[in-house]
């Protein structure tokens, strides 16, 4: 099966309210728009200037999403492609979107990655810390917290990652029930390939799907 069928596979089978995010690292301009074309509707991307060599040739034909780690020196750059961030784990790095979209005019939808497997080489801010770092960022004018992302393991049985999932699902609803200012908990962003189907059962809105997509990666 190709790009388009896969696509449209997916997109019959994910239930009503669930948004797919196509994960196209290292995919063609040419493979993504085929995805687009098929009714796709969010391309996420891990890295900014993998983005920027894809971006003129679909534009504003799918919103953009950054499912990556985003590094401080590349946010100037990312805050005129994306429309939204899920990857902020930092005040450091929610204080330089918020400048960097203030300087045009922009106000950034985030989420708030969540190491939920508390894994030293990954990025995200742990379980405990979540609620302080909402917290902090929900004053920026130019940001918006709308929910929040987490990773899980990318291989492996996929029932090896529910624990991740609850864990986000948990701060999730307990931030939500907060009210804090200016913060919408609309988003939960979990699961991939491998896992959304667990990720789906606990409770995941948005998810980042690569390989179902576009085949594996050579």
């Amino acid at each position: 099966m190709g790009i388009r069928e896969n696509s449209q596979k997916l997109l019959n089978e994910l239930p009503p309210g669930v948004e797919l995010v196509a994960a196209a690292k290292t995919r063609t301009a040419e493979e993504v728009l085929q995805a687009v074309e098929a009714g796709i509707k969010i391309v996420g991307q891990n890295y900014v200037q993998e983005a920027e060599t894809i971006y003129p040739a679909i534009g504003d034909k799918a919103k953009w999403h950054l499912i990556g780690h985003l590094q401080k020196n590349k946010v100037k750059k990312a805050v005129k492609i994306f429309d939204m961030i899920e990857t902020v784990d930092s005040v450091d790095l929610a204080t330089e979107i918020d400048k960097r979209c203030a300087q045009m005019g922009k106000v950034m939808p985030v989420l708030v990655e969540i190491n939920s497997g508390r894994e030293k080489q990954k990025s995200g801010v742990l379980p405990e810390k979540a609620e302080a770092l909402i917290k902090a960022i929900s004053s920026l004018p130019n940001i918006k917290v709308m929910g929040l992302m987490t990773m899980g393991p990318r291989f492996g049985n996929p029932e090896d990652s529910r624990p991740y999932f609850v864990t986000t699902k948990k701060i999730f609803e307990r931030i939500k029930a907060l009210a804090i200012p200016n913060v919408e908990m609309n988003y939960l962003s979990m699961g991939m390939t491998n896992s959304y189907p667990v990720a789906l059962e606990e409770g995941a809105n948005l998810v980042r799907i690569g390989t179902r997509i576009f085949g594996r990666r050579d």
